[in-house]
């Protein structure tokens, strides 16, 4: 998926997942190994309260793939000079 749409992706229905998805994508996407990215663009597909729950740490993800981008999604938030 090319850079506009995955930035156009990460603009979700919740303000909470905008402010964490639209930094990630363009902070961090284009660094990710290219399975990381494919995780990424399986992600948005998923339904915002998941993502929701994920990315707040309320409920871990089922699928280990998924749980792997949230994890890393996660931690680029909490890496020196991140809001």
């Amino acid at each position: 998926m090319n850079k506009n749409r995955l930035l156009w992706a990460s603009r979700r229905g919740m303000l909470e997942l905008d402010l964490i998805l639209q930094p990630f994508t363009q902070n961090h996407y284009d660094s990710l190994e290219e399975s990381d990215q494919l995780r990424y663009e399986t992600l948005l597909e998923c339904e915002d309260q998941n993502l929701f729950l994920w990315l707040m740490n309320r409920e871990q993800a089922k699928d280990p793939d998924t749980q792997r981008i949230v994890q890393i999604i996660r931690d680029s938030r909490t890496k020196p000079g991140n809001i």
